[in-house]
């Protein structure tokens, strides 16, 4: 049987296209106005001349935004020059020197802060999706992102999931149908919910979630090719692996975290998403210095 692949953030915004510089330009203005407003008070004291800043990572981490951290520079500075000594999704160590930028003062310490925020935060997504990836590897599972996110962040977060080598289960409800327990009540049963979805004959992969394995059997028997197993017991996602024997995409969701992803994912599901890839994060330990 055929499934339709995941959506993946780095399809539609490729990093480099258009639509991924206008993304973040989008977000970092934001951001900025957000900051300064109608202007940075403190950084009007300091002389506006050429000032040389490196970044500093204080920890071990996935770095992950480094375009979010040249758009906040050079929307205040287009003349800055910034200098990378590592890649994006390169793991770093602590006391690594990240990047040397050199641009006018007042405009450094203005951007400062919000090109901290971007980069801490991405790089602890990334970070954390990596040590689930590999704490699964020698598996078939994927480790999946959920749209438990930042607020306005949704994207960015999205890109940073792939950067640590997880997927995206959905970019949003535009591109995916997740058949969840109050839309299956809202239509009477499960097999009302999946001939309903079908129905739409959209090219969105359709996804129905199940709570035991009495709907798994009911699911399967309407015809879902995918889905996703809420709170399942160990022993009941191997039962429903042997139930399923390829008819559909298993998914596992809830109480995963550090201790339970490699059982999980020895039971044979296909894939894991996590909510605490995006929601549970600690943002990576930063800072920029003037020279």
């Amino acid at each position: 049987m055929q499934f339709m692949s995941l959506p993946l953030f780095t399809q539609q915004y490729p990093r480099g296209s258009q639509p991924f510089n206008d993304l973040v330009n989008k977000q970092v203005a934001a951001a900025l106005a957000e900051d300064i407003g109608s202007g940075d008070l403190t950084a009007s004291l300091v002389p506006d001349t050429p000032t040389t800043a490196t970044i500093i990572s204080r920890e071990q981490a996935v770095i992950c935004g480094i375009d979010w951290v040249n758009a906040c520079f050079q929307q205040l500075d287009p003349s800055v020059k910034i200098d990378w000594k590592i890649d994006e999704g390169e793991t770093v160590e602590a006391n690594q020197q990240l990047c040397e930028i050199h641009g006018h003062g007042r405009a450094l310490l203005s951007a400062e802060r919000c090109a901290l925020n971007f980069l801490q935060t991405l790089s602890a997504v990334a970070t954390q999706t990596q040590q689930y990836v590999k704490a699964v590897a020698g598996t078939k599972a994927q480790i999946l992102d959920t749209r438990k996110t930042i607020p306005g962040l949704r994207l960015a977060q999205k890109y940073a999931v792939t950067v640590g080598g997880g997927f995206n289960q959905r970019i949003a409800l535009y591109d995916g149908v997740l058949i969840k327990e109050n839309h299956i009540a809202a239509a009477g049963s499960i097999k009302n919910a999946l001939t309903q979805a079908f129905a739409l004959n959209h090219q969105a992969p359709v996804q129905i979630e199940v709570e035991s394995l009495s709907e798994l059997s009911e699911a399967i028997a309407a015809g879902a090719t995918s889905v996703l197993l809420d709170d399942f017991s160990l022993a009941d996602m191997r039962t429903a692996v042997g139930i399923t024997q390829g008819k559909a995409l298993l998914e596992a969701s809830g109480n995963v975290n550090h201790t339970t992803i490699a059982d999980i994912a020895n039971t044979g599901v296909d894939r894991i998403s996590i909510g605490a890839l995006t929601k549970h994060i600690q943002a990576i330990d930063l800072s920029m210095r003037i020279q």
